[in-house]
């Protein structure tokens, strides 16, 4: 299950565990491009299946969980992959916002694997990927709701692995840095200079190399693997 998955890095992970056999279950509030997304590649052959998922809606989590169980009767793997941005800095931001941006972006990770977990165990061998952020590392001048809630992200997902490491399921973080989408608006030229100009490797990921990640951590390869962060970002944070 791949949640915030009709675009942009969900949309990678969709496509790239479902070229590797997985039937994937992708979930967003975007019903048109997650429904014009599962047409495409199910054209291609790949087990995909669309659902409307709000990651701040318990129910809404519920019928996603319930919905892959009438279909496959058990799930292994999670990737909780929804958030939003917002660049605001410590007096520009709203208490509306800032609540909105930790409701996506830590309750909707936590409420994804509060609802999943007990499936998790029953499976005996299970991954869960949380997408974090470089950003739940380092600081920057602005954007202090992302930063407050992908470091959120990032402790609970340690403190997850250990409450469920004798369980049978790992719990994961991937850290990515900048990516080649659109999730934080788009870029002027100077700004996107800006962000390349952080990056040691010269250029932007593609979705596809942080899915790539993830497609490890939910594999048996990574079975000696959990609470681990693995960093995606071309030597950003190795300054």
């Amino acid at each position: 299950m791949v949640s915030g998955g009709a675009r942009g890095l969900g949309a990678a992970h969709v496509e790239l565990f479902g070229e590797e056999g997985a039937s994937v279950f992708f979930g967003d509030v975007l019903t048109d491009e997650g429904s014009a997304l599962e047409a495409e590649l199910r054209q291609r052959g790949l087990d995909v299946h669309f659902l409307r998922l709000d990651v701040t809606r318990p129910d809404d989590w519920s019928a996603a969980l319930d919905r892959v169980l009438s279909v496959r009767g058990t799930l292994t793997t999670l990737v909780n992959n929804a958030a939003i941005f917002s660049p605001e800095g410590t007096e520009a931001l709203s208490q509306r916002r800032w609540r909105q941006v930790m409701g996506v972006n830590l309750e909707g990770q936590w409420l994804g694997m509060r609802t999943v977990l007990p499936t998790l165990v029953a499976s005996g061998n299970a991954s869960i990927i949380n997408i974090c952020s470089v950003y739940a590392q380092i600081g920057s001048p602005d954007a202090i709701a992302y930063h407050a809630s992908k470091g959120g992200v990032r402790i609970m997902t340690k403190s997850t692995a250990l409450e469920y490491a004798g369980r049978g399921v790992r719990v994961n973080s991937v850290n990515p840095g900048v990516i080649d989408t659109l999730f934080a608006g788009p870029a002027t030229p100077e700004t996107e200079s800006a962000e390349i100009g952080l990056v040691p490797l010269g250029r932007k990921a593609q979705p596809r190399e942080v899915a790539h990640a993830s497609l490890f951590l939910a594999s048996d390869d990574a079975s000696y693997v959990t609470g681990a962060e693995i960093v995606v970002d071309g030597g950003w944070t190795a300054h």
